[in-house]
């Protein structure tokens, strides 16, 4: 018997390929939809993703940039070794890149407000008026015990895990930030001039609100910020 193979079109094959690619968009689409919808769960979009890298990675380099310490390296026999400053070496990149997503695990979601900002650290109001609510003796039920109210929310492990992947995808553009293009700002090289598609970055130039219209009273909070 024979078997005859016939090949696909290349434009065949690439047709295929995008349309399962956009199915597959349309379904993870839905899917968060549906989250936010029933939950009120609202995952970070790659550009609030590369925004809070950006910005715990200059924190945490801004945390050991002011050190004098020197490091040594080469350890050929009957060379002497060579001498660098900790601050301006590979070895104080490897150390911030390998923790910095862990620090998005600080964050809580802010539901109060809507735009990239929600991502904070600190208690939102939302749970400040809950834990108001408990410690004047009123029975508040979210389904979890009140001492696992403070751990990571499903946005802010979401929001960690992106974290990881982009760092990965993009480590080589932070290792030139790093060496030679500091002078400028981490969400202007990295996000707006390289992971993010031109119109997909405008989360970069939101800011949290004054501390003014945070101190306000919060409303009651409703189902979906719970």
């Amino acid at each position: 018997q024979i078997v005859v193979v016939r090949r696909i079109p290349m434009a065949v094959f690439g047709l295929v390929l995008c349309s399962t690619l956009l199915l597959f968009g349309h379904l993870r689409a839905a899917e968060e939809s549906f989250e936010e919808s029933q939950y009120g769960v609202k995952y970070a979009s790659k550009c609030e993703v590369c925004k809070y890298l950006a910005v715990e990675l200059e924190a945490s380099l801004g945390e050991t940039g002011r050190t004098h310490d020197v490091i040594e390296t080469g350890y050929e026999f009957g060379k002497p070794k060579k001498r660098k400053k900790y601050a301006v070496s590979e070895l104080r990149l490897v150390e911030t890149l390998d923790g910095v997503c862990d620090r998005l695990l600080q964050y809580n979601v802010h539901k109060e407000r809507k735009d990239s900002t929600r991502f904070a650290k600190g208690t939102s109001n939302t749970f400040k008026a809950l834990n108001n609510l408990v410690a004047k003796g009123v029975k508040v039920d979210l389904g979890i015990p009140h001492e696992l109210w403070d751990t990571p929310s499903a946005e802010v492990t979401n929001l960690k895990t992106q974290c990881e992947a982009l760092l990965e995808e993009h480590e080589a553009d932070i290792e030139a930030w790093y060496f030679g293009k500091q002078d400028r700002a981490l969400s202007e090289y990295l996000c707006r001039g390289r992971a993010l598609r031109k119109g997909d970055d405008g989360c970069l130039d939101e800011v949290p609100p004054p501390p003014s219209d945070e101190s306000k009273k919060p409303d009651s909070p409703k189902k979906s910020e719970l």
